[in-house]
């Protein structure tokens, strides 16, 4: 009976392994979307070699980078370089990076925002700050890379508003966190509120290119400019900032500039901006336009905000504007009608430094009792609105219209900062998944020392209640994250060949050389599965050495590396791609260079020798290789 009972028991094991399964295999896993009855695991799941429904981009906060995650999986995919060189593909080391990050090597990157058409998300591009350097950055999203950082931006000081696109991605924006003499120049810290000028910047962006150029820029009391929205639909045409600090104070803030029972949210009408600029109205300050609304009325308005307000976010339908005061326990919605009543009406209540100011009741619409510590609300495709209260550590749902009540609460761990929901920042929220993303993560993952990774979890939308699905750390310091559709973007993994037009390419084993022009050398060359050609450069000691590699593969997934020995030189080129990498030589001797990435079984034999002459010792001006290789390679791309 023991033994008849034992495997009677090992029968039902199976038979319930069986079945949840074939329960996981039914409901398609999380990355064909899961049923809304199925158990927290099988909604998380993506099968293998399936991929996921969303991608999530978060920010790196003072890590510099873009942090690529799936949804609903929550893997992380890739590490996208932005304002912090990287060593494992070589960003900020070849000539190309190193110039567009323009001498720095860190950023402090706090919020992602995808560009936009008709108020979605449309999948081109992602741009993101660098707060304390008041730099924009603009990423492909055809082939994930960065391809321009714009600024310093004149004037500005800290761009934590930023960068917040409008919803053509006509403009990106950026604000003042530290506002500063305007022109910068040498005052007393003390006459802050007289000799200070906070900054709103508006940055254009091509349509086609989303190459960015200065558009315009307003001169704004000195308060602290935290967050930022761009109005849609009705409200189309404005971009709201909050701002904290409105006693002026510069010094001990945590005190003093906490006093007022209100701050701001600034509301610009951005077309009335740009056309100040364009009829001549703006100032040119250290080469940007820069207009004062004491003298240029019509661009922008202040609204009062309870206690040191940190979000400010537009409901999809563009009617309403939600505040949240971080020292506030509810959530202030503003009607976008009575604002622009009060507007047209020039119903003011004075001004702050020649910007008028609105009465907080006559642009109020409701007043949501959220909980302690609001700070970001994003939205779904029901009509509810999601708040994250960093106090409680929770997440409130709550309705955006009449009652205007809260929905449902679901804890979170811990001390939760912004939240992402899925296209939640759009005119069409999906209303899948929030993303909490937690300031603070103690004792949620095994221990690894004193530097804890920061904590996200992910939570299911699609029922009557909030449900807490994973927990999944993130390295520091994620502030803001936006999450898009994977079937919106379309990635190609490999450069064309033909569309190649980068200097320094060459296509054919041929056209691979050495040139010397005094005392600087380039080497034209070809990287194939598995030779560099050439593969051995000839140098004299004090040369500066320019490297430009042409990947000649066209397969997916065959990136070559480029290392060299006792340097801090390192790349990696992609199929299809020239890169070009600068070295010294600084020693007589021989120095080896390999191929970094793994590419073949022959990765191993991928390598070259660089002979560094005695200074002054004959070395010829135009080296090639020699004819036989360089028929071996043809032979080689020739079967491809």
């Amino acid at each position: 009976m023991k033994r008849l009972s034992s495997w009677t028991l090992a029968g039902a094991l199976a038979v319930a392994a069986v079945a949840t399964l074939a329960g996981c295999m039914a409901s398609g896993g999380g990355g064909k979307g899961a049923s809304v009855n199925a158990s927290a695991a099988e909604k998380v799941y993506v099968k293998p070699g399936e991929h996921d429904a969303y991608y999530a981009f978060l920010s790196g906060g003072h890590h510099g980078n873009v942090y690529v995650y799936g949804i609903p999986s929550c893997r992380h995919i890739t590490t996208i370089p932005v304002f912090t060189p990287e060593p494992a593909v070589g960003y900020g080391h070849d000539e190309e990076s190193k110039a567009m990050l323009g001498g720095y090597t860190w950023g402090d990157a706090h919020h992602p925002g995808l560009s936009e058409t008709d108020g979605d998300y449309d999948g081109r591009w992602l741009f993101i700050n660098d707060m304390p350097n008041a730099r924009i950055a603009r990423i492909d999203l055809a082939d994930f890379k960065t391809k321009q950082i714009f600024g310093p931006i004149p004037n500005l000081s800290a761009a934590h508003a930023c960068p917040f696109p409008t919803p053509n991605t006509e403009y990106v924006f950026a604000a003042s966190r530290f506002s500063v003499p305007v022109p910068n120049r040498l005052v007393k810290v003390e006459d802050y509120a007289t000799e200070f000028k906070g900054i709103i910047a508006g940055i254009k962006v091509d349509p086609k290119s989303g190459e960015m150029k200065m558009g315009f820029e307003i001169l704004m009391p000195p308060f602290d400019y935290d967050l930022a929205d761009a109005g849609k639909g009705p409200s189309m045409g404005y971009e709201f900032f909050t701002c904290y600090n409105s006693e002026m104070a510069h010094d001990s803030l945590e005190v003093k500039a906490s006093q007022a029972e209100m701050d701001y949210v600034a509301a610009v009408d951005w077309k009335a901006a740009q056309a100040a600029v364009d009829a001549g109205k703006a100032t040119m300050i250290n080469g940007a336009p820069v207009l004062d609304p004491a003298k240029v009325p019509g661009i922008v308005y202040l609204v009062p905000v309870p206690k040191s307000p940190h979000g400010v976010d537009v409901n999809p339908t563009g009617e309403y504007i939600c505040c949240s005061g971080k020292l506030q326990a509810e959530v202030s919605v503003y009607s976008f009608a009575k604002l622009k009543a009060a507007i047209d009406a020039k119903k003011f209540d004075g001004d702050k430094m020649g910007v008028p100011t609105i009465r907080y009741d006559d642009v109020l619409e409701a007043k949501v009792p959220v909980g302690l510590g609001p700070l970001h609300t994003q939205f779904d495709d029901k009509g509810n609105a999601y708040t994250s209260l960093f106090l409680d550590s929770q997440i409130a749902k709550w309705k955006v219209g009449p009652p205007w009540n809260v929905i449902d609460k679901i804890d979170v761990y811990y001390s939760i900062g912004h939240l992402m929901a899925s296209e939640g920042d759009t005119r069409h929220p999906t209303g899948e998944y929030v993303v909490a993303l937690d300031k603070l993560s103690k004792d949620r993952y095994l221990n690894v020392g004193p530097t804890h990774p920061e904590a996200a979890q992910l939570i299911d939308l699609r029922g009557p209640k909030m449900q807490l699905l994973y927990d999944f750390p993130t390295y520091l310091e994620p502030h803001y994250a936006q999450m898009i559709r994977a079937s919106k973007l379309h990635p190609f993994t490999v450069y064309p060949l033909e569309k190649n037009q980068k200097p320094g390419n060459i296509k054919r084993a041929e056209d691979a050389r050495i040139e010397r022009h005094g005392n600087r050398v380039d080497v034209y060359g070809l990287v194939v599965r598995t030779h560099f050609t050439p593969d051995i450069v000839r140098v004299n000691q004090g040369d500066e050495v320019y490297f430009h590699w042409t990947n000649l593969e066209q397969d997916d997934d065959i990136a070559h590396g480029f290392g060299i020995n006792w340097s801090n030189c390192n790349m990696q080129i992609e199929p299809g791609e020239t890169r070009t990498m600068h070295w010294t030589a600084e020693k007589v001797g021989i120095n080896p260079f390999y191929c970094s990435n793994f590419c073949s079984a022959l990765h191993q034999e991928m390598q070259g020798y660089i002979e560094i002459h005695p200074k002054g010792a004959p070395v010829s001006s135009l080296q090639r290789p020699d004819p036989r290789q360089v028929a071996e390679i043809d032979a080689l791309l020739a079967k491809r």
